[in-house]
């Protein structure tokens, strides 16, 4: 029951699916063309024989009635030798009359003399003057008939009638219009089963893709579809998988990022948790309240950070990119090198700017100032003392190259490929103690990115890192130069 079911379930999808009714189109289109060959083929066929016919039977008469042309009136006598001398041309029947109607010869009764009337309507138009020709198709014959006027001395003295049947022609018309018919049957077959074979593969293709698509609307984004074909449901099949592998990326991203910033939002909630309890659990002395407290508010200042970088990442990744404007580089560098200068007499490193007045980075608001300000603080937390942290420009061709470099420990060769990734450390124990939480390069990374930029690190001569960043370069105006 539940084959049969299913089978019904299938039988009623086809019936109502497009390609059946695509496939429906095409059948309907090419039956009307055959039943356009099956009508116009014949009617062709028979007028080109009809005109054969009519131009042979034509001939016949004029060379019978040219047989009587030194003659200046017909007897019965001179006609029946005249018609037996040409007796040959005709294979049904040959009258003659003279300029009354009345049968001097008929070569069915060539004995009989009774000169009756003969009231055929081809003979009536001969002896009116006309050339006469009539011709039909009767099952098995095509039936010629022609009459021709005797002229003699500018008067008509008489006529001939001919009257033929030839079963050869017609036989070649019924056969030609069979073969047509069974050609016509034969493809309109072949075209309805092909349209068919043709609606069932493609349904069966395009039923594959809903059946896809259903799994990926349940979270199932690992499915894929077969690719074969240079179709458009084979083009169509590749952006579904392509679209179902960015999907599930997406997803793999989102689970880890979700498990990241929880495992990351635990550890200070859970250091909280431990200091409150245990202020509020012990009698403490005011000294040692105040370090609680104090580590309480270093670990809430740890979640402000990290929730305002998780913010930040949900930002560049859900709206759209701001309007872009023309911001000169150098003031935006100085900017970022005053502010971090209190941070790196902390550490004891020294800042330097080499950037030469005029070069213009086309960005977001913002976006430069927060790029070079992730990159230089990162350069002073993971520093020596007595290091440097710089940030030096110059124009390659249409680029704007910027490199921030410092002089610190820099990154393994391993480590290099992930630095950009989301919540990745390449020191764990030091980046939580420097009060890192693994967003800060994965932002830069996004605003390079969305301001039409590349970003790229490699290691130092000498020790430490550098971070290479490349953008269109734009020549400030001389205007906002002054």
């Amino acid at each position: 029951m539940a084959t049969i079911l299913r089978y019904e379930s299938r039988v009623g999808q086809l019936l109502r699916s497009s390609q059946l009714r695509y496939a429906a189109a095409y059948v309907l289109i090419t039956s009307a063309v055959l039943l356009f060959l099956n009508i116009y083929a014949p009617i062709m066929i028979r007028k080109l024989t009809y005109s054969a016919q009519r131009n042979a039977i034509l001939d016949k008469a004029q060379l019978i009635v040219s047989s009587f042309s030194n003659q200046e009136s017909l007897d019965a006598n001179k006609v029946g030798e005249a018609a037996q001398s040409v007796q040959d041309l005709y294979t049904a029947r040959v009258v003659v009359t003279d300029g009354g109607g009345r049968c001097l010869y008929d070569s069915l009764d060539p004995e009989n003399r009774s000169l009756r009337l003969v009231l055929y309507p081809e003979l009536a138009e001969a002896l009116a003057g006309s050339d006469a020709v009539y011709i039909r198709y009767e099952s098995e014959y095509i039936i010629s008939k022609a009459a021709m006027p005797i002229v003699a001395y500018n008067r008509i003295i008489g006529a001939v009638y001919l009257l033929e049947r030839d079963p050869d022609q017609a036989a070649l018309i019924a056969g030609l219009q069979r073969t047509i018919l069974w050609i016509s049957v034969g493809l309109e077959a072949v075209v309805v089963l092909v349209s068919l074979l043709f609606a069932l593969v493609f349904s069966r293709r395009m039923g594959k893709l809903f059946v896809s698509i259903r799994k990926m609307q349940g979270g199932d984004y690992s499915v894929r579809l077969p690719e074969w074909g240079h179709d458009e449901v084979a083009r169509l099949g590749q952006a579904f998988n392509e679209l179902a592998r960015r999907l599930n990326q997406s997803e793999e991203v989102r689970k880890q990022f979700v498990s990241n910033a929880s495992h990351e939002l635990k550890t200070p909630l859970a250091s909280i948790k431990l200091l409150t309890d245990s202020i509020l659990q012990n009698d403490m002395d005011p000294d040692t309240m105040r370090e609680f407290v104090a580590d309480v508010g270093s670990e809430a200042d740890r979640l402000t950070r990290l929730s305002a970088k998780l913010l930040e990442l949900t930002r560049l990744d859900t709206q759209p990119v701001e309007e872009r404007e023309l911001t000169a580089l150098e003031p935006v560098a100085d900017r970022v090198l005053r502010m971090l200068t209190p941070l790196a007499r902390k550490q004891g490193v020294r800042l330097e700017l080499d950037c030469p007045p005029g070069c213009g980075v086309l960005s977001a608001a913002d976006d430069l100032y927060q790029i070079l300000f992730n990159l230089a603080e990162n350069g002073i937390k993971y520093n020596t003392e007595g290091g440097f942290v710089a940030i030096r420009t110059d124009v390659a061709g249409d680029s704007l190259l910027i490199c921030v470099e410092d002089s610190g420990v820099g990154i393994p060769d391993g480590e290099k490929p992930h630095i950009f990734e989301r919540f990745y450390r390449v020191d764990k124990a030091r980046s939580r103690k420097a009060g890192g939480s693994g967003l800060g390069l994965s932002i830069v990374r996004d605003m390079v990115l969305r301001n039409e930029g590349s970003i790229t690190v490699t290691d130092r001569p000498g020790g430490g890192s550098c971070f290479r960043l490349s953008f269109p370069y734009y020549p400030m105006p001389e205007e906002d130069l002054s």
